[in-house]
């Protein structure tokens, strides 16, 4: 017996020796480019002059955070500069492609024809896909839609047993919220390593027994040059190298061996999401749970008895609210992450195909769109019969929701605009991602004031919250980690703090007498409209951890709801913060909540799932 095995072994091994001489070859692997940052396209364009010097490099892949902020421009620099390679190249978006982007996540599939990536290369199957987020702050998220297309692509592989290198942008560990989707499925197969980017840094993992390892940043940070990954196989093992381009490729600094993996013997107990506070709260239940099967990145519209939400395949489709049957459903021609607004029996929302749509709630009939410049990520906001929406293309309109006719247009905004503006005093207020915060007066669109956090870097700009307003004063809150108190009539700053690093979630209580913000630790804080200063009327220690998902704390009734990156959906006392319960309904991020009373709230998450929970 001891013969047989040790012949086996033999065998084995030759086997596995012989294969990888036969297949050893090179390619360069590029992460981090962050074209449109500081030196982006001058460190990638030194980095594309040095690999069509190389002679020996097979093919570059690239694994994310292509551009710095999803904007189109910088997608169409980066394509311009990639496709002058004298070499074929396979890419990947990232989360910085993906969060701040104008095209609601349309652009990079239109310009490189998708956003994964499956090809085979001697004898190895190199498959990419990427885990956004999109559109919002959070972890990162491997979408239903991609875990999909992943599962045909495993399945479809004649020889189970081919070496899989899988290629993603964050390390797949819990800083993608549902990293164990992919460790549980790559363990079925013959998975030789996992790389990825998002780090800035060489460095060697293991996610759950799988090899990992991230590549650099090709910026050059504080140095000269940039620099990227260098990748050879040969006799049986993989050697990463740094490559300094135009003066040398390093010696080797990580090995990966190549083997015939049996990841079934891994007895190791590895960790996953825990709902044990269910358990606390038995009284919160699910009435109905509906899963759409694509990622929902918007709020929940709620009227009546319809509940109307949109997700990334461009349905947008109706609920009851009884008992959660589908009502209608109506095709977008594409992704539709503008959260809806229902009113006099009409329902509005825009979508990435560049229009603004306006249907009929009760049977999803179209009434109405009308056409813009660009992608509408933006909420709608409607009041009195005018429909207040911004979108990609520079401008604000005010539309008459009877007729469709454009009330007024504004078209001074130098970036896209994804929030839900408030409509207050005389003015509609929004922030956009030039920075900006606007008021434009609501009867004929001329501009009030602007206000700006003064930040150069436009990713810190108040765009994504939803402000507030009371007692004549506005309250926005952004990245920068401040939250700001504006008077309504000027915009002139009555106060300003970032003692509590607030983020993008802000919310009023029903009489306006107090403004809830979400501290990116634990706390939900709620602050008094009638000071002139900054004061609390409580502060509520939740005990969420670190969250920077920007769900609108949502007051009715009296109670205050809102969810988090991880799942958790809260509900407090609005006027003491007492914590009423707490509900886990998955791990991933829970979009702004629709409280229905004080008892029941419409929840919709990246999972792609719309569920109404009762406090029974």
């Amino acid at each position: 017996m001891k013969r047989f095995f040790l012949l086996s072994s033999f065998f084995l091994f030759f086997a596995l020796s012989s294969f990888a001489q036969q297949s050893s070859f090179r390619f360069a692997w590029l992460s981090d480019t962050h074209v449109g940052s500081a030196t982006g396209e001058e460190d990638l364009r030194i980095t594309i002059h040095d690999l069509d010097t190389l002679n020996n490099i097979a093919f570059i892949i690239l694994s994310g955070d292509i551009t710095e902020l999803g904007w189109n421009d910088q997608f169409t620099l980066a394509k311009s500069m990639l496709d002058s390679l004298n070499k074929p190249y396979y890419i990947i978006p990232g989360n910085h492609d993906t969060k701040w982007s104008e095209s609601g996540c349309t652009m990079f599939d239109r310009i490189w024809g998708s956003d994964r990536f499956v090809f085979e290369y001697k004898g190895f199957r190199f498959i990419g896909l990427h885990e956004g987020p999109i559109m919002r702050m959070g972890d990162g998220h491997f979408a239903p839609e991609d875990l999909r297309w992943l599962d045909s692509v495993l399945t479809a592989m004649p020889d189970k047993k081919q070496p899989i290198i899988f290629v993603t942008h964050y390390p797949v560990d819990p800083s993608i919220d549902n990293w164990y989707e992919i460790t549980d499925r790559l363990k079925q197969f013959n998975t030789q390593v996992i790389l990825c980017g998002h780090g800035h840094a060489n460095g060697k993992y293991s996610f759950e027994g799988i090899p990992g390892v991230m590549s650099r940043s090709n910026l050059r940070a504080r140095h000269p040059l940039g620099g990227y990954s260098i990748v050879d196989v040969r006799n049986d093992t993989m050697f990463i190298s740094e490559r300094t381009p135009g003066v040398e490729t390093h010696t080797a600094w990580d090995t990966v061996i190549l083997a015939a993996h049996n990841y079934a013997a891994d007895t190791t107990h590895y960790s996953r999401p825990d709902y044990s506070i269910n358990q606390t709260y038995q009284n919160i239940k699910p009435v109905w749970s509906v899963n759409t099967g694509y990622t929902i990145a918007s709020a929940p519209a709620v009227e009546g008895n319809d509940v109307v939400t949109g997700n990334s395949s461009g349905n947008v489709e109706c609920f009851s609210l009884a008992d959660g049957t589908k009502r209608w459903t109506f095709h977008a021609n594409a992704t539709v992450y503008s959260t809806p607004d229902i009113a006099d029996g009409k329902v509005v929302f825009g979508s990435s195909d560049d229009n603004i749509y306006c249907l009929n709630v009760k049977d999803g009939k179209e009434i109405w769109k009308v056409s813009t410049h660009a992608a509408v990520v933006a909420v709608p906001r409607i009041v009195d019969g005018v429909v207040y929406i911004g979108g990609s293309d520079g401008r604000f309109r005010a539309i008459n929701l009877s007729t469709s006719k454009v009330k007024w247009e504004f078209s001074g905004i130098k970036a896209f605009v994804e929030s839900k503006p408030l409509v207050y005093d005389g003015k509609v207020i929004f922030g956009s991602w030039d920075g900006n915060l606007y008021a434009l007066n609501t009867a004929d669109g001329s501009l009030s004031w602007k206000w700006s956090n003064e930040k150069s870097w436009l990713a810190l700009a108040p765009a994504a919250c939803w402000p507030v307003a009371a007692d004549g004063k506005v309250y926005i809150v952004a990245p920068d980690r401040f939250i700001t108190c504006l008077d309504a009539a000027s915009g002139k700053e009555i106060w300003r703090s970032g003692r509590h690093q607030v983020r993008e979630a802000i919310g009023i209580s029903n009489d306006g007498s107090r403004v809830y913000a979400k501290c990116m630790n634990d706390t939900l804080f709620a602050y008094s409209t009638a000071a002139s200063t900054e004061q609390f009327t409580w502060i509520t220690d939740c005990k969420y951890g670190y969250d920077i998902d920007p769900s609108m704390p949502q007051e009715k009734d009296g109670v205050v709801f809102f969810g988090t990156k991880n799942g958790l959906v809260f509900a407090l006392d609005g006027k003491s913060g007492t914590i009423l319960w707490e509900h886990k309904i998955g791990n991933t991020i829970v979009n702004t909540v629709a409280p229905i009373d004080a008892h029941r709230v419409v929840v919709t998450d990246f999972d792609g799932r719309v569920i109404l929970l009762e406090n029974k």
